[in-house]
């Protein structure tokens, strides 16, 4: 059965802390170089949020942005939806704080997907405004990796940063020539492992036995990550494409989690992909989770990167394990 409407992307925001974290700052907090982390990471920066500002502070400013884009009212809005593994706190969500402090009167909900979170949220409000359900859905990626980064452990602290982009999905009429086209979700938890947060939930609840323990820190195995990201991306925008009845020559421009500059080199090789078709803002921002993605669309769009009647593929990988890919007609 085909869709009711179309849906597509009518405003963008992005919002990024003032605090520069560069490569030399790091190598006064730990066992490093600006060489070593550029080389295997392509990181050059990062941005930190200031001493009491949270996940909810920077997705506010970004929706703030994406609501005046849209030429939208807080009113306007039917449904927030905010994608982030840095919560406020467990519960209420975050997406309750941005819709009261923005003065909307809709639902709201918080979805866990790690780096994955935004175009799994875009696949979800694509599907509630196809299906007729809503006209207007505000969907943010927000995060503060910086509260859950262990800064002694080399390995993790060079790579996150802080961040936070957003996306007003609205009902287009069919024949309006653009909006979201296919999207594609994947998940794989017997591999959940390799990248987590453990600490803080049920199955580790705070106590100061997780403190002492590190447990609400986030953990990784930067070389099984490393495969497992590259071969996911890979297919997931093959996947993509074929929902969309589409192929790679088709592609304008590839918008990847920004996870490291080494992942992202070798997902374009493996589609073949020339790096002018491939965006990249790692070397400033770090991993910023479930914000990369939608940061990196509004730059790109801002920019005049892209363009009307464009192809963009969207595709992150992340904790969970999970993966995800959206094509739009921009």
């Amino acid at each position: 059965m085909s869709a009711l409407y179309q849906a597509g992307i009518t405003g963008l925001g992005a919002y990024l802390p003032a605090k520069v974290l560069t490569n030399f700052d790091l190598e006064k907090m730990v066992d490093t170089t600006d060489d070593w982390i550029r080389t295997r990471t392509g990181i050059r920066e990062r941005r930190i949020a200031a001493k009491g500002q949270k996940s909810s502070d920077l997705g506010l400013e970004a929706a703030k942005q994406a609501l005046q884009n849209a030429g939208l009212k807080p009113a306007d809005l039917e449904l927030i939806i905010v994608a982030t593994i840095t919560p406020d706190m467990l519960f209420p969500s975050t997406a309750c704080s941005i819709q009261a402090r923005l003065g909307a009167a809709c639902g709201a909900f918080d979805m866990a997907a790690a780096c994955s979170g935004f175009p799994y949220a875009l696949a979800v409000s694509e599907g509630l405004v196809k299906a007729g359900l809503y006209k207007h859905i505000l969907v943010v990626g927000a995060e503060m990796l910086s509260s859950f980064i262990d800064w002694k452990d080399r390995a993790t602290c060079v790579l996150f940063g802080d961040g936070a982009g957003a996306a007003v999905v609205s009902r287009l009429d069919h024949d309006s020539g653009h909006g979201v086209i296919a999207s594609y979700l994947g998940s794989d938890g017997n591999q959940a492992d390799i990248l987590q947060i453990p600490g803080g939930g049920s199955a580790h609840p705070p106590s100061e036995e997780t403190l002492k323990q590190g447990l609400h820190f986030l953990k990784m195995q930067g070389a099984e990550v490393f495969k497992v990201a590259v071969r996911t991306m890979e297919d997931a925008v093959h996947e993509v494409l074929r929902r969309a009845d589409l192929e790679l020559k088709d592609v304008d421009w590839l918008i990847p989690h920004q996870a490291n500059i080494r992942i992202l080199n070798a997902v374009a090789e493996r589609l073949e992909l020339p790096p002018e078709k491939v965006y990249i803002n790692v070397d400033r921002y770090g991993n910023m989770s479930s914000a990369s993605t939608v940061v990196a669309l509004c730059e790109a769009v801002s920019q005049g990167l892209v363009k009307k009647g464009q192809i963009i593929v969207l595709v992150a990988f992340g904790g969970g394990l999970t993966w995800a890919a959206n094509v739009i007609k921009w």
